[in-house]
């Protein structure tokens, strides 16, 4: 089920107006627990009774990571939960990749062929898996002691707001919300609301009618695509895919407010980055720390050395590229990634820095859409001839129905998108935390963007968002 969708849009009300009737906290956490089960049900009936097993062993296991257990059977007991959420991911990701590798492999040995599971992907399965590593990892660290019930643990795993798509939560900085759901306040109501509605509007008004030339672009013969065609899919996607992401985050982030919950933020403007290493400090903020604590430290992070540091990077950047799908071009997007990074470490930087802000803030985006271009290519021959064109290498001419919508929501993206980079940006903050009269229009604004986006969502058939996928 989807945030936007008409069946949503419909039950959330009267499910939210039974919220806040509850009596209670304990009312509250079941009713928030009832409610987020039935919202991953309604997509994944199969897979919600493997969540809720591997979710109880997680739970069993959490009382072994800590004192007065023995060291070694608390290093088995972290080894086995990891080990067995990270079998939830091959067996469900990565089992018919690695499958399909295999039989390529040893096609030329006539051995027998490896069969497919052809498994449907559980939608979100990569954000809830990590999630529930980081809670034996910090129970085991000693951040944090084991859930007090497992109803508390069963909600911070299926907590609906976030479940799909993130922001991937630590249960240490979630304990207490969840423990007892703080009584919802009319402010937590208005400022929930109007958030749902900025997020709602980046999916429907910008991501989703960009996504739909994007597909056009991308699904054509890259060598029949002229070079003005070829970056005006590929700037379209680099749109859509922050709008389409950001936005789910946005309603992530607002439905939780509305329930009276306080979720980090996710993004923060990353197109006026100056360099990628703060473009990843801008980027999917949840899944970069994720990597920065359970990841690139226990590697050795910076410690050991620059030839270290740098192998670290590569390392933490390939698997990141590969959490995000069980395909080549997303270890090639990730290795990109990892060699920008270092570059960074070594000069880049630094030299872009000295730059100013325009032309270091340019080359930065462009290496980002270089990076998309990775991203959103199917196969390694399709990445090699787009860029070809995108560089001028093909005499094609073949034109492409532009939609009306497209350039409106290419301008209206890249505004928004770089005007933090402007000098009217700070003015237009003060003027929002000085000026009631501000405060007004800009909620009054979102609500007619909720309005808007709401009729879209009936006429217009949905698209899911992107890192459904992940």
């Amino acid at each position: 089920m989807l945030f936007y969708e008409p069946l949503f849009l419909t039950v959330f009300p009267a499910v939210y107006a039974s919220y806040l009737l509850a009596a209670g906290a304990p009312a509250r956490k079941w009713m928030l627990l009832v409610a987020s089960t039935l919202f991953y049900l309604w997509g994944e009936p199969v897979f919600v009774l493997v969540l809720f097993a591997s979710t109880a062993l997680d739970y069993a296991l959490s009382f072994h990571l800590s004192d007065p257990t023995r060291l070694a059977r608390r290093r088995l007991a972290l080894a086995g939960g990891i080990a067995g959420n990270l079998a939830i991911l091959i067996v469900y990701k990565y089992a018919d990749f690695i499958a399909q590798n295999l039989n390529l492999a040893l096609a030329p040995l006539s051995a027998q062929r490896v069969p497919l599971l052809h498994l449907a992907l559980p939608i979100g399965v990569s954000f809830v898996v990590f999630e529930k590593i980081t809670y034996l990892v910090d129970t085991y660290r000693g951040t944090s002691r084991p859930a007090a019930t497992f109803t508390d643990y069963c909600l911070f795993v299926l907590f609906f707001p976030k479940l799909l798509a993130g922001p991937i939560l630590k249960y240490h900085e979630m304990k207490d919300q969840i423990a007892k759901p703080p009584a919802v306040e009319w402010s937590d109501f208005a400022t929930g609301f109007l958030r749902f509605s900025r997020g709602l509007g980046r999916k429907l008004l910008i991501a989703d009618p960009l996504g739909n030339f994007v597909n056009t672009v991308f699904a054509a013969d890259p060598a029949s695509l002229g070079t003005g065609y070829a970056w005006l899919g590929l700037g379209s996607f680099t749109l859509q895919i922050y709008f389409d992401f950001a936005g789910y985050s946005d309603m992530a982030i607002g439905l939780a407010r509305m329930l009276g919950f306080s979720l980090k933020e996710n993004f923060n403007s990353p197109y006026v980055a100056r360099s990628m290493t703060e473009f990843w400090r801008r980027w999917h903020i949840s899944l970069t720390t994720w990597i920065r604590d359970y990841l690139y430290k226990p590697l050795g992070g910076n410690r050991e050395g620059e030839a270290r540091t740098y192998l670290n990077l590569w390392i933490c950047f390939l698997l990141s590229g590969l959490w995000h799908g069980a395909s080549w071009n997303f270890v090639l997007w990730g290795a990109y990634n990892g060699l920008f990074l270092t570059l960074d470490r070594l000069f880049l930087r630094d030299a872009l820095a000295r730059c100013g802000t325009l032309i270091s803030t340019g080359i930065t985006l462009f290496i980002v859409m270089m990076g998309w271009a990775i991203f959103r290519s199917d196969s390694p021959a399709h990445l090699t001839t787009f860029v070809s064109v995108l560089f001028g290498a093909s005499p094609a001419s073949h034109a492409l129905e532009i939609p009306p919508e497209v350039p409106c929501a290419l301008a209206v993206g890249a505004a928004i998108s770089l005007l933090p980079a402007t000098p009217l940006y700070p003015a237009l903050i003060r003027s929002y935390e000085k000026r009631v009269s501000m405060r007004a229009l800009t909620a009054a604004a979102l609500v007619l963007i909720y309005v808007l986006s709401t009729a879209r969502s009936v006429a217009v058939p949905f698209q899911p968002f992107i890192y459904f996928r992940f």
